[in-house]
């Protein structure tokens, strides 16, 4: 979705998902409706003594009070995730930004710290400011007079909500703050990757709890949480597992030599294209001119031209240009992330600005799968997992 930058703080962007523009209003309207019912429920939980009946005249008042309340209490999220931020940075992880959308708010770091006492000092600082903020809002409520019980509510509901907030984050349902903060105890005694699989699966069952508990009180929002929250388990499993697979293995272990690469010419058909993909299996070819690489011509390419004028255009009509490439001593987890990043499924290799080689997901993928059976996948350098790949050339190797 698209983000808008609304600030900084210490140097980090703040940004706005779209998302974050439907729900601002929602929880508007779920404050403001309910405020005198809230107004009573705290009265009879905390004992406090807000004048309930004086939050709903004049009529405006709700939704004024709805409007503090419900940026009050992102604003606090905000903060939240600045916690996190803070500590990260001071341990040398930059922060890409803070972004809120639908969900509240996240971190972006661009690295994850694999020391457990790091870990568990980011992760615990997110509710420790929530907590912070709940006992300053504690405390500004009972500075304010009785006469202004609007106030009182307002500072009152973001006592408990950043209470609560700071509890739900600390369940221990991975990626959440709580299953991060596991992971870093599991961690303590446990490679990175075995500890982030055990977090990941104790999340995936929180996961799975949470969606219960919203299907039988007809929760969406409670339901969507726990969709999130497997599905981030779930990757960030997958993630860690493959870089300490790929720990010491780079591109050039597993990339296709110049060599050994079948190209096309800028002047073939695109229904020639078409039917050489189709005969040798491949979903991409290099395109080359007088020996030199000039661009790249997918399946995708070739079908953004109709049936009817495909031997009208030429590869050079609708060949990509603008070239993905990777150095070949790359890790080979770079280069995975680079084609999530890129949506492509293939990167040119160069080498001191030479073509040399062509790596695809598919390469990658295969290359996880032979480390992780072959039982190097948690060893810490590459030859053995080198030697893994070489053992078994027939699985390896890949059309392009």
């Amino acid at each position: 979705m698209r983000q808008f930058r609304i600030g900084s703080a210490f140097g980090i962007p703040i940004k706005l998902d779209l998302t974050f523009l439907l729900v601002l209003p929602l929880f508007v309207w779920i404050i403001g409706s309910q405020v005198g019912t809230l107004a009573e429920q705290f009265n009879q939980a905390l004992g406090t003594g807000i004048a309930a009946g004086a939050l709903t005249s004049p009529a405006y008042l709700p939704w004024v009070i709805g409007t503090v309340a419900a940026v009050g209490l992102f604003a606090g999220v905000v903060l939240h995730e600045l916690g996190h931020s803070v500590v990260a940075m001071r341990y040398g992880f930059p922060i890409d930004s803070i972004t809120l959308w639908i969900f509240g708010g996240i971190a972006q770091l661009t690295e994850m710290p694999e020391d457990w006492r790091q870990e568990l000092a980011i992760a615990i600082a997110g509710p420790i400011v929530s907590v912070a903020l709940g006992v300053a809002f504690g405390g500004a409520y009972l500075l304010v007079p009785e006469s202004l019980p609007a106030v009182q509510f307002v500072v009152g509901y973001l006592a408990v909500m950043n209470v609560a907030l700071a509890a739900f984050n600390l369940l221990p349902a991975f990626p959440m703050d709580g299953g991060r903060v596991l992971r870093a105890l599991l961690g303590r005694t446990r490679p990175f990757a075995r500890a982030t699989k055990i977090a990941a699966d104790v999340g995936k069952g929180f996961a799975l709890l949470m969606g219960l508990v919203g299907l039988l009180n007809v929760n969406i929002v409670l339901i969507a949480i726990a969709f999130f929250v497997y599905v981030g388990a779930s990757n960030e499993a997958q993630q860690t597992v493959m870089k300490a697979a790929f720990e010491g293995v780079t591109v050039r272990d597993l990339m296709t030599p110049a060599g050994e690469i079948r190209t096309v010419t800028p002047e073939t058909t695109v229904a020639d294209l078409i039917d050489r993909m189709f005969r040798e299996r491949h979903t991409g070819y290099p395109v080359t001119k007088g020996g030199e690489l000039v661009g790249l011509a997918t399946l995708e390419d070739a079908q953004s031209v109709r049936p009817v004028e495909r031997d009208a255009f030429l590869v050079e009509d609708v060949m990509t240009v603008d070239l993905v490439t990777i150095d070949a001593g790359a890790d080979a987890m770079t280069a995975f992330m680079r084609m999530q990043e890129e949506g492509v499924g293939r990167l040119l290799v160069a080498d001191g600005g030479e073509f040399v080689g062509l790596v695809t997901r598919s390469d990658l993928m295969t290359a996880f799968k032979v480390i992780e059976s072959s039982g190097f996948a948690s060893e810490s350098g590459g030859p053995g997992k080198r030697r893994a790949v070489e053992r078994a050339p027939e699985e390896f190797r890949f059309e392009r």
